[in-house]
């Protein structure tokens, strides 16, 4: 018997047992929540692993600065150094920081998001939101991967459900990707499916959501904009009938190359490695060799890989998959953000 199906049980358990305590003294008023001076919308998900998050974070960023907002990305910046430090990653203008000191997502969100929003890497994120509020004049916050940091109050609690893998195994971690029971999905004031491809698993899905939540519920899919080089230099379509190797390190490796696939890329082989991975040269020389092994005549990945590639050196092109969040019925979605910021959306 594997050792891991004794010991992971026990330890899920516990881990429920911690995180139902843990809600259950924020709704009994044990544990209250801050509560900043200015608007706060949530991304978050329920599971680990990719769901999408990052392009819906730069929706809404970018929905916001359009209705003259002044944009300030809250985030605890995952797998940076020192992570302890107050980061500003982006003051809205230029990016100040390097992707080890802000995290990759977080460094990701600062360079495509400049002019749009700053970008702050800080896990005791009230503090760095009254921070900006004094020091950036921000107006209005969007919190990244907030769905479970309940220290922050929110005026939109937006879950993301991934319906390519919605409940992750349906077990809490660490057996399972469960962050949370499923019950804690009547939280949210709305909630956006991504990867919503197949129509009747979507149909399913939210079926099944309706069950849970009494919110809005959308749906979406990740969009290609464009191809590029590592540095920057934009590709045509061209690239399309070339045979090609993919490699990422992000949550959701399938639903990667599925999207490469569809998006008519010819895949001879994919590299998957573990979320947020920090590549080093050797990585790259193994990928390239294997590459070359197959008379593969290029290499593609993720625009979060991108950012962690640019010291390392390759033997073949290397392109950069560039995707948006496209969200069906996307008029209702922003006039729900619309009443968040006027405060009509029930607070928590």
């Amino acid at each position: 018997m594997n050792s891991g199906s004794i010991v992971l049980p026990p330890l899920s358990a516990l881990y429920g047992a911690v995180v139902r305590a843990r809600l259950g003294a924020y709704r009994r008023g044990v544990l209250s929540a801050t509560r900043l001076t200015v608007p706060v919308i949530s991304v978050g998900n329920i599971t680990v692993g990719g769901t999408g998050k990052t392009p819906l974070v730069e929706f809404f960023c970018r929905a916001l600065a359009r209705e003259g907002r002044k944009v300030c990305v809250l985030t605890r910046g995952y797998k940076r150094e020192q992570p302890e430090n107050r980061v500003l990653v982006s003051d809205g203008n230029t990016v100040q920081a390097t992707v080890t000191e802000a995290g990759d997502e977080a460094f990701l969100l600062a360079q495509t998001l400049k002019g749009v929003a700053a970008v702050i890497s800080d896990s005791k994120r009230a503090a760095a939101g009254n921070w900006a509020v004094q020091e950036l004049g921000s107006d209005v916050f969007v919190l990244d991967d907030g769905y479970q940091h309940l220290q922050l109050a929110r005026d939109l609690n937006l879950l993301i459900i991934d319906a390519s893998d919605p409940w992750g195994g349906n077990r809490l971690l660490p057996t399972g990707r469960l962050r949370e029971p499923l019950s804690g999905i009547s939280r949210a004031d709305c909630i956006v499916v991504t990867r919503a491809d197949n129509p009747d698993n979507t149909i399913s899905l939210i079926a099944q959501l309706r069950k849970r939540a009494s919110c809005s519920i959308f749906t979406s899919r990740m969009r290609k904009t464009g191809v590029r080089t590592l540095d920057a230099n934009r590709v045509d379509d061209a690239v399309f009938g070339q045979s090609l190797s993919a490699f990422c390190g992000v949550g959701n490796p399938k639903s990667f190359y599925e999207q490469l696939r569809r998006s008519g890329f010819k895949l001879r082989s994919t590299h998957s490695f573990p979320d947020h991975h920090k590549y080093q040269q050797r990585d790259i020389d193994e990928i390239c060799a294997k590459a070359v092994s197959e008379r593969v005549t290029g290499l593609i990945t993720t625009a979060k890989d991108a950012v962690k590639l640019q010291s390392l050196q390759f033997d073949l092109p290397c392109y950069v998959f560039e995707i948006e969040c496209a969200i069906d019925e996307e008029a209702s979605l922003r006039a729900l953000m619309r009443e968040a910021l006027t405060g009509s959306v029930n607070r928590e």
